[in-house]
C-alpha cells in the first residue's frame, strides 16, 4: 500500500519537474535554442501547427537559429507568425529561409526573466507540495480505514517527505543553472 503510494508521488512529482524544465526553455537566453520557437504556431491550411512540423528548425550557431520551411508558401507564414510572437526578435527571410538571429540581452531584460524564472520555480515547488500532501492524505486515510499500521504511516509520510526534498532541492537546482545561463554575459 505505501509503495503504491510513494510509486505514485514520485510520478507526479517527476512530471511536475518536467513540465519545470519545458517551461524554462521557453525562456529566451542569449543562446540561440530551437526549442525557443516550440510555442510559435504558423497557419498551415487553416490549422494553427507548430513551426517545427512545417519546417526544419536548426541552430547555425550561438546567435542564429535558422528555419527552412518544407514548402516554399510557408516562409512567410512563418516570418509572420515569429514576429507576432512574444519572442522579442525579428526574423529575417529570403527565397530558402528565415534566419532568426538572436540579440544579446540587456541587463534590465536578463533581470526581467531571472524574475520570471523565480515565479516559475515556485510553482513547480508548489505542485510538487502539492503532490507531497495528496500522498500525506492518502497514507492517513489509509491508517484511519486500518489498513496499515501507526507504524506503517510514519514510514510512509518519513519516504514521501524525502521524496519531496529531493525533488524540491532538482527543482532548485534546474532554477539556479537557468538563472545563471540567463545572467552570464
Amino acid at each position: 500500500m505505501i509503495n503504491d503510494i510513494t510509486n505514485d508521488t514520485d510520478e507526479g512529482m517527476k512530471r511536475a519537474v518536467e513540465a519545470f524544465k519545458r517551461d524554462l526553455q521557453k525562456i529566451r537566453t542569449g543562446r540561440a535554442n530551437t526549442s525557443m520557437l516550440d510555442s510559435v504556431k504558423v497557419d498551415y491550411y487553416g490549422t494553427p501547427t507548430p513551426v517545427n512540423q512545417v519546417a526544419t528548425v536548426q541552430v547555425v550557431d550561438a546567435r542564429l537559429i535558422t528555419v527552412k520551411p518544407w514548402e516554399k508558401n510557408m516562409i512567410a507564414v512563418i516570418d509572420k507568425a515569429i514576429r507576432a510572437s512574444d519572442l522579442g526578435i525579428n526574423p529575417v527571410a529570403d527565397s530558402e529561409l528565415v534566419r532568426v538571429p538572436i540579440p544579446p540581452l540587456t541587463q534590465e531584460r536578463r533581470k526581467e526573466l531571472a524574475k520570471v524564472v523565480n515565479k516559475q520555480t515556485e510553482e513547480a515547488r508548489v505542485a510538487v507540495r502539492s503532490a507531497r500532501r495528496d500522498a500525506m492524505d492518502m497514507v492517513k486515510d489509509a491508517e484511519k480505514d486500518k489498513q496499515i499500521t501507526e507504524d506503517q504511516r510514519k514510514d510512509g509520510e518519513k519516504r514521501i517527505q524525502d521524496l519531496t526534498d529531493k525533488y524540491i532541492a532538482m527543482v532548485d537546482d534546474i532554477a539556479k543553472a537557468k538563472e545563471k545561463e540567463i545572467m552570464e554575459l
